[in-house]
């Protein structure tokens, strides 16, 4: 495919291909946009005459940028800015935040930053794809992920965020019922509440498990908030973030001294993500409560 001869790329067309690449698929960009479906369709097609190739390839997931998309985004990234510098009262961020982050991360930390960053910012949102898995090879549809442990990804920056605890912990009146026991020892057979064995897929929370091998599933979930209220309801021993389970004050921990797992939270982006202003402050929110909050990350208290 060659250029069009005296045919220049449209800023509408680029900034319609922005949309693609950051939504992944045409329905969900003619939605942002406002544009159906067969709008989109011709704008990309418009776009590849005038540029003399394709910008778009089908992927695992959704539509992916070729090389020459990945030139055209850059440049289409440049128009965004340009126009936002227009606004009456300088840059304004504006648009939706797509993340991708295990469902603790999204209600202690994303969604509170995201609140933070509403307060100067009240046109930007944002959509959380709730997943504890790694990280993904082809980001399409999200512009971050947050994952727990180091990840292995390429085409990708990764920055460690924060660390968090994991804790044994028991309800009062199941310790009651039962008894507490007076050291690790005590747990083999006894009931853990925490993920589904064969349904992890990270390394690193399926490393934790070490300290309770010994101890028999009662109650297993995909979702961490479903293990605090198991362990609250007395299903048995939980294996719970301190950050969620410390708040309650009908949950006893146990043995903190030797059942203490120290997790990572890492940001996984995709490079053009990093040029998108509206991505950039998000990080720096999440960076801002996650420092705010490192005390209860770590189920300790400040000046302890």
């Amino acid at each position: 495919m060659t250029p069009l001869p005296g045919r220049r790329p449209s800023p509408d067309d680029l900034l319609v291909l922005l949309a693609v690449a950051r939504a992944g698929r045409y329905t969900a960009a003619a939605a942002a946009l406002g544009l159906n479906h067969t709008t989109i369709a011709r704008r990309i097609g418009a776009l590849e005459d005038a540029l003399g190739g394709r910008v778009l390839a089908r992927g695992a997931s959704g539509w992916v940028l070729t090389p020459l998309g990945e030139h055209a985004v850059a440049t289409a990234e440049e128009v965004e800015r340009a126009l936002g510098g227009l606004a009456p009262d300088g840059p304004r961020l504006s648009g939706v935040v797509r993340l991708s982050a295990t469902d603790g991360f999204s209600g202690f930390i994303a969604s509170p930053a995201m609140a933070a960053m509403r307060r100067a910012h009240p046109a930007v949102t944002l959509e959380i794809v709730a997943a504890t898995r790694r990280a993904a090879q082809q980001r399409v549809g999200v512009d971050l992920e947050v994952v727990v442990g180091r990840p292995h990804v390429q085409r990708a920056e990764a920055i460690h965020l924060a660390d968090y605890a994991l804790g044994l912990y028991a309800g009062r009146t199941f310790l009651e019922r039962r008894g507490t026991p007076g050291s690790p020892d005590e747990l083999d057979g006894a009931p853990l509440v925490y993920f589904i064995e064969s349904m992890l897929q990270v390394d690193a929370l399926d490393e934790a498990r070490r300290s309770t091998r010994g101890m028999v599933d009662a109650v297993s979930s995909t979702n961490v908030y479903v293990h605090v209220d198991a362990t609250r309801a007395g299903a048995g021993f939980g294996l719970l973030p301190a950050f969620l389970a410390d708040p309650h004050d009908d949950l006893v921990r146990l043995f903190p001294d030797e059942i203490d797992e120290r997790l990572p939270y890492w940001l996984v982006c995709r490079p053009e993500a990093l040029r998108q202003p509206i991505v950039l402050a998000f990080i720096e929110a999440l960076h801002a409560r996650a420092a705010a909050v490192e005390h209860e990350l770590l189920g300790t208290r400040a000046g302890a």
